[in-house]
């Protein structure tokens, strides 16, 4: 058997190439860069980068501020004909995954690490809010096995009923670990530190997944409310509170406000304009301004062809107010107004013990009040006939209030509308779907070729991956 001999000199380079190389490492260390992340940072990143996101062009702007007919398009207007962009769809995907999910699950283990149960509270509410935006939009998506890439590079997609299910425990657990008056919080640019607001964040977006599920498991919507109605009035938001990010001045400014810079397609749709003037409704001066050519607001019609639509003129017609527009426009994650339009449609359900027409008309109110309008004119306009509440037919009533009150809130006046089909909205002019309006966001292409399998499961349990495949909470 022959003996393999290594001469002296290698043995002696291969030391010192160990060495160097240890050496090396050492020096370019920078003693000023932490070896760690920040939580407060991961915090403060994480919320402004998500709400950007559900704010944004690829999930609001090109997507359901044109579905649910909050805004139009004036040039480009494919987006608004329902031809949706790869690009689009993927970014909504990859942000919401890479940019929160895995940055809010490495908060989380932060807090456990810190004995900060604060900093974990807060980053399951993110979290959860974000797989809520994700569910909604598309259905079955990886959540279990999400945010921990190392263990699963493929994830398993669940469905959405075990999405909603397993958000409900998450929240319930998080709203029952915030400690207020110990474990401060850095970074918190959304709720300044107050981690009494995180609690009724939690509880509110409880509600509003109780709700969503409503249709499909009334008993699990049902222990929902009783839960949090338990905790008392502390439990939910204040009148008049609203969770929001308060954007600043540039590069941290509203993303609506950012595309403004340097486009000029964008116009609030005909349908909201039609609604708000039909109910003389002083919201519409605030929602839309006047052009520049005319003495009265003018909406366009969603899905014009691009021909058409450039024809009507820049200076003709309305875009979207300031309120939503301007570089420091607040982006609303959730309100007291849409909190008691929750409520008055438990009550009618028989979710919970209150007078249903009461808390529409505080939810109506409040609307009012978040824009600047005095509660004085809610009393006169919630007395019209198209406006008060109609109990025989509740889903009309709280579905075209809680659309108008969710204006700006793409996504979740989306999902609404879906859940409770009102209001009647038209199909775009030359829409793409055969007269049908998109109930759903395409999968990203990315995950068929890279996580083929799952993807197929997903379909096969969901149904084709189009934008008319109707979602599971979205039974009628």
């Amino acid at each position: 058997m022959k003996k393999l001999l290594i001469p002296t000199y290698l043995l002696f380079a291969i030391v010192l190439l160990a060495s160097c190389r240890k050496d090396l490492e050492r020096i370019n260390k920078n003693p000023n860069e932490p070896t760690t992340v920040q939580p407060d940072y991961l915090l403060s990143n994480g919320i402004k980068a998500n709400v950007d996101t559900y704010w944004g062009p690829d999930a609001a702007m090109d997507g359901t501020l044109l579905y649910v007919q909050y805004w139009s398009k004036i040039q480009y207007t494919d987006a608004d004909r329902y031809i949706a962009g790869a690009t689009g769809t993927q970014n909504v995907w990859s942000n919401f995954y890479a940019q929160g999910i895995e940055d809010f699950t490495t908060l989380a283990q932060l807090g456990d690490s810190l004995h900060n149960p604060n900093y974990k509270a807060v980053a399951v509410i993110m979290r959860s809010w974000i797989f809520q935006q994700l569910t909604d939009l598309y259905g079955d998506v990886p959540y279990k096995q999400a945010g921990q890439i190392g263990q699963y590079l493929t994830p398993v997609y669940d469905s959405q009923k075990d999405v909603y299910t397993g958000l409900l425990d998450e929240l319930k657990q998080a709203a029952a670990t915030v400690t207020p008056g110990s474990n401060p919080i850095d970074g918190d640019i959304l709720l300044s530190g107050d981690v009494t607001r995180w609690k009724q964040f939690a509880n509110g977006l409880r509600l509003r997944i109780a709700l969503r599920i409503a249709d499909r498991e009334p008993a699990i919507a049902k222990t929902v409310f009783d839960e949090v109605t338990a905790g008392g009035a502390g439990a939910l938001l204040p009148k008049d509170a609203v969770v929001k990010l308060n954007y600043l001045a540039s590069p941290n400014q509203n993303p609506v406000g950012r595309n403004r810079e340097t486009r000029n397609d964008y116009r609030i749709s005909k349908s909201v304009v039609d609604k708000l003037n039909a109910l003389n409704d002083p919201r519409l001066s605030i929602y839309a301004t006047v052009p520049k050519d005319t003495n009265v607001i003018i909406g366009v019609t969603n899905g014009l062809p691009s021909d058409s639509a450039a024809r009507l003129g820049f200076s003709k017609t309305s875009d979207a107010g300031a309120v939503f527009t301007a570089t420091t426009a607040p982006a609303v994650l959730f309100s007291y107004a849409e909190q008691q339009f929750i409520l008055a449609e438990a009550a009618q359900r028989g979710l919970i013990t209150g007078d249903a027409p009461t808390l529409y008309n505080q939810a109506v109110t409040a609307s009012f009040v978040q824009y600047g309008l005095s509660e004085a004119a809610a009393a006169a306009y919630v007395v019209q006939p198209g406006v008060a509440y109609d109990a025989s037919n509740f889903k009309k009533s709280i579905g075209e209030q809680k659309w108008l009150a969710l204006f700006g809130q793409g996504v979740e006046g989306f999902t609404e509308w879906r859940r409770l089909d009102y209001p009647q909205l038209k199909a775009a002019y030359a829409g793409a779907l055969g007269g049908n309006i998109p109930v759903r966001f395409k999968y990203p292409s990315s995950e068929q070729a890279l996580n083929g399998t799952n993807y197929k499961a997903a379909v096969a349990r969901q149904g084709a991956d189009l934008l008319t495949t109707k979602l599971w909470f979205d039974k009628y």
